[in-house]
């Protein structure tokens, strides 16, 4: 008896929430699409509730998510899915460094003529959302497996799955994060450089209301500090520290954590309390700068293609715009190639290279710049902030490429 051979035109691995995105958008483009997910980390039949106004735990792990992720997930139908109750707008942004005469730069909704300048979201309420789509979700097929081999043909890609069958299409897009498997399959070269720091995540609840603010302190040899608004008097924490403290912040309890916190954030958000249940994480900082986001009938999204530093918290976005500009160049092919065909994907990597070079340039320089305890440079560096501040045209170009505009 021969093995199972599943025939589509396009088949996702991975199934985060870019990935996820991936296969919604071109399901509802007609196409016949399969989502490869690992044994026991599909679509669930029964999606934790999170109506309007709950108060089940709050994620410690969210996105600020740009206006391109926010109409793309508006055009698959997913945004009016979101808790709404669960999502806070950012009206403005604050950056600053660590010292009281330190630089600062300030951004803010209306000085860009939008009503919000992002959108913060917890991991699991943007899941949800993309899940309940993808149950009700036509010509779209959940596989459940293990990829064990991919075979490229001039006319079709084939995966093996651990349980001998298969699945061919015209193309497979690598979304399967950073450790991609699809991307090692293709034998496509990878530079890599660890922050040797850890983004440490938790919540809080603030006595002073944020007003929408997001808030980030560049503190030198302590690392990035960021405090995003949550629905409430609720913050969340992104601190990207150097990996000897963060180790320390892990073993710590969240009242010493509140305690390191308070020289940056009293004074504009009163005390903080750890919301309950208390949570804290962390996951390791790296850049990642794969040699190619294509290879034969393969295109990479999302973390297989790029990791960035989450200073400027748009790892999310890049994968979302990386399946915006894909559907772009999918939906507009001729009508004599099919969705693998090496034209299209010379495209679509096209499309993606500046906006993907100038953010892992950006956030990289960024990073390495304020990480600098040299006299020299942080004098500049305030400097330049405080400058920035000061001309509205160059920080209104910044504000409109940070929302996708």
């Amino acid at each position: 008896m021969s093995a199972q051979v599943r025939d589509c035109d396009i088949c996702i691995v991975g199934n985060g929430a870019v990935g996820k995105a991936a296969a919604l958008g071109f399901a509802q483009a007609g196409l016949r699409v399969n989502l490869l997910c690992a044994p026991g980390s599909g679509v669930p039949a029964v999606v934790p509730n999170l109506a309007p106004g709950s108060t089940a735990d709050w994620d410690v792990r969210v996105y600020a998510l740009n206006h391109v992720a926010h109409d793309l997930l508006s055009s698959l139908k997913v945004w009016d899915a979101l808790d709404q109750a669960r999502v806070a707008p950012v009206s403005a942004m604050q950056v600053q460094g660590g010292g009281i005469d330190a630089g600062r730069l300030g951004f803010d909704a209306y000085g860009a003529h939008v009503n919000e300048l992002a959108w913060i979201i917890e991991d699991k309420n943007l899941n949800q959302a993309l899940d309940t789509a993808l149950r009700f979700a036509q010509n779209l097929t959940l596989v459940q497996g293990r990829a064990q081999a991919l075979v490229v043909q001039p006319d079709a890609a084939q995966i093996v799955l651990d349980d001998g069958s298969s699945i061919r299409a015209s193309l497979i897009i690598g979304a399967d994060g950073a450790q991609s498997w699809v991307r090692g399959a293709c034998d496509i070269g990878l530079d890599y450089r660890s922050y040797h720091q850890q983004g440490v995540v938790s919540n809080f609840e603030c006595t002073k209301p944020h007003h929408g603010v997001a808030h980030q302190w560049f503190v030198q040899e302590h690392g990035i500090i960021a405090l995003l608004p949550l629905p409430g008097n609720r913050v969340s924490l992104v601190w990207s520290a150097p990996d000897a403290l963060a180790e320390t912040l892990l073993r710590e309890p969240l009242s010493a954590l509140v305690e390191r916190l308070m020289p940056y954030c009293g004074e504009v958000l009163g005390a903080l309390q750890p919301v309950l249940p208390e949570a804290i994480k962390a996951f390791p900082l790296r850049l990642m700068r794969p040699h190619s986001m294509i290879a034969p009938r393969v295109a990479l999204v999302g973390d297989a293609a790029h990791a960035v530093h989450p200073l400027a918290g748009h790892g999310m976005n890049l994968g979302f715009a990386d399946v915006v500009d894909l559907l772009k160049v999918i939906k507009e092919k001729e009508a004599h190639r099919d969705c693998g065909d090496a034209r299209l994907l010379g495209r679509y990597q096209r499309a993606r290279k500046e906006e993907v070079m100038l953010m892992l340039a950006t956030t990289d320089g960024l990073a390495r710049l304020f990480a600098s305890d040299l006299t020299p440079l942080r004098t500049i560096r305030d400097l330049g902030l405080n400058l920035l501040d000061r001309l509205p045209v160059i920080k209104n170009k910044l504000i409109a490429h940070a929302m996708g505009k």
